[in-house]
């Protein structure tokens, strides 16, 4: 018989079977048969399919390669071996890509569940709400979860804080008399201790294990303390009250008569304080309209009155730099949160041009910003309200204006990228997304948030809450970042409230929202099946 023709190139013809090895018997199974050019099949595929068609190599003989498309010379050009696979190949490297972002069912499951998730909060309905038995605790200031979701805490205007299980809405305990006035926010360091804090000027430590009595009481404020932070990493409280003062707390050293503090940090008019989610910032909001950004963060090192440099004082809306006002007709006049002194501006100078030399910007860099406001380019405003992004993206703010007659809510994108100079700032922050909120409730401090995967906020408005998101797909904010600001988007209005709603809050781990009101109701949304 003639000897079979010889394949040609680029085909997949498998070669003859070894002289070695008998032809296959009638009845015996298939062996696979080899992958085509550009498939890519699961890991060992390759090599499993090179055995099959070439028999049982020995340990001796490096494997063959086929010549094919994706093996000539210059095929690989400058994208590599990408451009050589075509389309599977391309498929592979976008899947690498989203890996390495993060994202992927197999990388990120909650990713997916989150985007479920999401589709439920826009199905819940206002009579799905359940009322908790709290109208007799004066109004609700400040919500708070567990970190497992397990337990919700209810922050109360009459001294007391409340615990309820969220999934059951039953009530669980009732710590009366917790503080010596109203209890302004509540923070867990984990799943079993928290903290509070009180217009009596104290911060408590509290264990769920034991709820009688209190873990200890720090002092350290001398006027209402308004908000906690928590730095896992080296577990230390930070707290911010109105006397213009952050004060870190060791809880590493804590005893029954509290913990080791110092003063962090000082501005005037301070609202509240935040730290990023990694903890490299520490954003601090004034109700003279100034959102003051400390880069580099190292909470070990307290900081004086001049003895940080300041990276630059402008405005978002224009490249001037920030003019202090002389101003001085009440807390919410537009002036400089940051005091000064001739004394002070040698050492500023001398720390600036050290950092010139050394070519880096040092730690606890202060940025100074003016954030802007729609509707109040022109005027004052005080920012109310402060959160940050779970993934640590952007800021959320609650503005009004200095008369109180207009309310707006705010995202702002941070810009990151190498500094211009040594002493210019790292980031800075531009408006993104903004709506205009219903003027209802002047003079109180509404709470805003956060959904746990930052696609969507929960937002007080009038006598209920408003869910936005920043497109209608409640797509997360690095997929659909505007080229200039744009209105959030209304996906669900829930009103089931009989009086202003002050505070709103997320569940961490279920699909459920929970918001507070003047009047002191809870109410909590989850859809029904």
């Amino acid at each position: 018989p003639s000897p079979p023709a010889p394949p040609q190139p680029g085909t997949d013809a498998a070669p003859p079977p070894s002289p070695s090895r008998s032809p296959r018997r009638p009845g015996a199974p298939s062996l696979p048969l080899p992958a085509r050019a550009g498939e890519l099949g699961p890991p060992g595929a390759l090599d499993s399919s090179a055995a099959s068609t070439q028999g049982e190599l020995s340990p001796s003989s490096p494997p063959r390669r086929r010549p094919g498309p994706d093996c000539r010379a210059g095929s690989r050009g400058r994208h590599g071996l990408g451009a050589g696979l075509g389309g599977p190949g391309a498929r592979l490297f976008g899947w690498l890509r989203e890996r390495s972002l993060g994202r992927g069912l197999f990388v990120d499951p909650a990713r997916d569940n989150f985007r479920t998730m999401t589709n439920l909060y826009g199905s819940i309905h206002p009579a799905d709400s359940v009322y908790l038995s709290t109208r007799t605790h004066g109004a609700v200031f400040n919500l708070e979860y567990s970190p497992d979701g397990s337990v919700l805490t209810v922050a109360c205007e009459q001294t007391e804080v409340l615990l309820f299980d969220p999934i059951s809405s039953k009530h669980i305990k009732t710590l009366s008399e917790a503080h010596e006035d109203c209890v302004n926010n509540i923070r867990f360091l984990d799943n079993r201790l928290f903290a509070t804090c009180s217009d009596d000027t104290t911060i408590a430590l509290w264990d769920l294990r034991k709820l009688n009595t209190k873990v200890c009481t720090l002092h350290g404020h001398t006027s209402w303390v308004k908000n906690i932070e928590y730095d896992t990493n080296t577990r230390l409280l930070v707290t911010s009250g109105f006397d213009g003062n952050v004060i870190i707390w060791d809880t590493n050293r804590c005893t029954e008569d509290g913990c080791p503090h110092k003063k962090f940090f000082h501005t005037r008019f301070l609202m509240r304080m935040r730290l990023t989610p990694d903890c490299s910032k520490m954003l601090i909001s004034t109700s003279s309209g100034y959102l003051l950004i400390l880069h580099d963060l190292d909470l070990t090192k307290s900081l004086e009155v001049g003895s940080y440099p300041i990276l630059r004082a402008r405005r978002t809306t224009s490249s001037s730099d920030l003019t202090t006002s002389s101003s001085s007709s009440g807390p919410r006049v537009s002036s400089s949160p940051c005091h000064h002194s001739d004394s002070n501006s040698s050492s500023e100078k001398h720390m600036s041009r050290a950092s010139q030399r050394e070519g880096v910007s040092p730690r606890n860099s202060l940025e100074v910003l003016t954030p802007e406001v729609p509707g109040e380019r022109d005027r004052g405003n005080c920012i109310t309200s402060l959160q940050l992004h779970p993934k640590g993206w952007a800021t959320l703010l609650r503005c009004s204006s200095n008369t109180d007659d207009q309310e707006w809510t705010c995202v702002y994108e941070f810009q990151e990228g190498a500094p211009v100079r040594p002493v210019s700032p790292r980031c800075s922050l531009r408006l993104t997304h903004y709506i205009e909120e219903a003027n209802v409730g002047r003079g109180y401090i509404k709470e805003l948030c956060f959904s746990p995967d930052g696609r969507m906020v929960s937002s007080p408005h009038g006598y209920g809450i408003r869910l936005l998101g920043f497109d209608k797909q409640c797509s997360e904010l690095i997929d659909c970042l505007p080229k200039e600001a744009s209105p959030l988007r209304v996906i669900r209005s829930l009103y089931s409230h009989n009086d202003v709603v002050l505070t709103t809050k997320f569940s961490p781990t279920h699909c459920q929202i929970a918001s507070g009101c003047l009047s002191g109701r809870v109410s909590l949304y989850q859809p029904k099946f």
